[in-house]
């Protein structure tokens, strides 16, 4: 399995931009099953409740959270709710988000994708996420999203035949890191289909990071949010704005922990882990909670 670690990214604070025609048309179909699917809770529960916009399960508000994509393990106690790469198997008993790179791929994976489908530059260069060694996809046109959608959504597939409950398409934010070559329009037009495959499988869908489309999620038919390092950013509320409680956060720092349990400790599922998200009996393993 190839190891997933952390984002650990900045997001700016800025308003979505409009949606492209086709995007509008998909907001018909979401906008009403989503307007009272997130509402806040003022009472913390473990009770998983059901997306009307496709009958799917929500992660359990105020729960006990572990983010494992670096590495599988067993979950410590008081855990109801995980994430975990999709080549992994669930925790059994336990909600399952199952977490995917949906935007780039993963380093030294770029044989695995059409040559066509790699974010290419003016001089043919492949364009790479420099923190991660990421090669960016191609989403400047709708054939190139349907295409990078259908190998995704096989991933997605297998999510939910393994049994996850959720997906965590990662990287929604790559536009940022595009030199301008892809738009938060595209981003949200790919993501969109994520959504459709994802709920056609009973699988609810997060929105990871990019806290400046939060308002958006109607539109894009996502369910519910994970955060990282919203404490650190002071960026909860957006995402509390969209989604209610049901937003996961991850932290990476002790000063993160403290800002986002001080804000939002008795509502939000809450996790502080080390920066490459090691198993736990590994030496850089941390996890802390509020």
């Amino acid at each position: 399995m190839s190891l997933n670690r952390a984002r650990s990214r900045r997001s700016h604070r800025w308003s979505a931009s409009l949606a492209s025609a086709a995007a509008a048309t998909t907001a018909l179909l979401f906008a009403s099953a989503l307007a009272g699917a997130t509402p806040a809770s003022s009472t913390p529960t473990l009770t998983p409740t059901t997306s009307a916009a496709a009958s799917v399960s929500l992660p359990p508000v105020h729960a006990g959270f572990d983010y494992q994509i670096g590495g599988a393990y067993t979950p410590p106690a008081g855990v109801s709710v995980v994430s975990r790469d999709h080549e992994a198997s669930p925790a059994a008993g336990l909600y399952n988000i199952c977490y995917v790179n949906a935007f780039q791929a993963q380093p030294g994976a770029e044989s695995s994708w059409d040559a066509d489908l790699l974010l290419r530059d003016a001089s043919g260069k492949i364009v790479y996420d420099g923190d991660w060694g990421e090669a960016l996809l191609d989403l400047r046109t709708a054939d190139k999203r349907q295409r990078v959608a259908a190998k995704v959504g096989g991933w997605i597939d297998s999510c939910a035949a393994k049994g996850f409950q959720a997906v965590e398409p990662d990287n929604y934010d790559s536009y940022d890191r595009s030199k301008g070559l892809l738009t938060k329009a595209q981003a949200k037009s790919y993501i969109t289909l994520l959504s459709a495959r994802a709920h056609s499988k009973g699988l609810a869908i997060a929105q990871k990071n990019a806290a400046e489309l939060t308002g958006a999620h109607a539109q894009t038919g996502l369910d519910f949010a994970v955060a990282e390092e919203c404490g650190t950013w002071d960026e909860c509320d957006m995402y509390t704005a969209a989604y209610g409680d049901h937003v996961v956060v991850i932290e990476y720092t002790n000063k993160g922990l403290t800002a986002a349990c001080s804000g939002w400790g008795s509502r939000l599922s809450i996790v502080q882990r080390d920066l490459d998200v090691s198993p736990a009996g590994s030496s850089g393993y941390v996890r802390r909670t509020c």
